[in-house]
């Protein structure tokens, strides 16, 4: 079974520029605030390099979006990716061509996130990853809910300026060096209410190695069982 998904990956490759795709739009307490306050990427490419600061909210990821999104401490908001800019057709896959991986949701405390450059510390909110007794990957659930993923924000944290980053990471190529792809989109949002939590996080670049198990991985062979999300542990705020 290895062996065929092996080859089915390897005969994908040649297309994967179609799998491609982009966090971006948001959902606040079930209310589609659309792209009005995502910083989307100029195409749906990865970032490849850990060490880059692209890492922190994709290239040309410092631009400002139109506006902010307020969100109550403690409400549920929902990223949203799909493959193409404005394409929010739930019969495609939200990111295609056997790209499986993680999904990761970071927050970073921020004076003003229309100015902010993602090089403050960031904290992780969410994660989903591999699900060995169904063989279910955290963007397969993307792809199953036309590319939304529910997340909380903490309901302790400060109020404020933050920016939100919602990742995953396509691990089809990554058993060789540099092959992980990195899919990240920041958004500006304006937390209200709250409390004073101010939680400890971590630097983008440096939260990630390119060595990390979760990084450079072999999905494919017969030895996979179990998945490392890289970063930091979940905060349980």
């Amino acid at each position: 079974m290895r062996t065929a998904l092996a080859v089915l990956a390897i005969s994908t490759l040649a297309a994967t520029a179609a799998g491609h795709a982009t966090f971006q739009e948001l959902w606040v307490a079930g209310k589609d605030e659309e792209s009005t306050c995502a910083r989307l990427p100029a195409n749906n490419n990865p970032v490849t390099s850990v060490s880059s600061n692209d890492i922190r909210c994709n290239v040309g990821g410092t631009k400002a979006a139109a506006s902010k999104c307020s969100v109550a401490a403690g409400d549920t908001v929902t990223v949203e990716m799909h493959q193409q800019p404005g394409d929010r057709d739930c019969s495609k896959e939200a990111l295609g061509g056997n790209h499986f991986g993680p999904v990761m949701v970071y927050l970073s405390k921020v004076g003003d996130a229309t100015s902010a450059d993602g090089s403050s510390s960031w904290f992780k909110i969410f994660e989903i990853g591999y699900d060995s007794s169904s063989k279910t990957w955290g963007n397969d659930i993307l792809n199953k809910n036309c590319g939304k993923q529910d997340v909380k924000i903490p309901s302790n944290i400060g109020p404020g300026d933050y920016l939100l980053r919602a990742e995953t990471i396509a691990l089809h190529t990554a058993s060789q060096a540099n092959g992980a792809q990195f899919y990240m989109t920041c958004y500006q949002i304006t937390v209200t209410g709250g409390g004073s939590a101010n939680p400890t996080g971590v630097k983008f670049p440096g939260a990630y190695s390119a060595s990390d198990p979760g990084i450079k991985v072999d999905i494919w062979g017969n030895s996979f069982q179990e998945y490392k999300i890289p970063g930091p542990s979940v905060y349980q705020g």
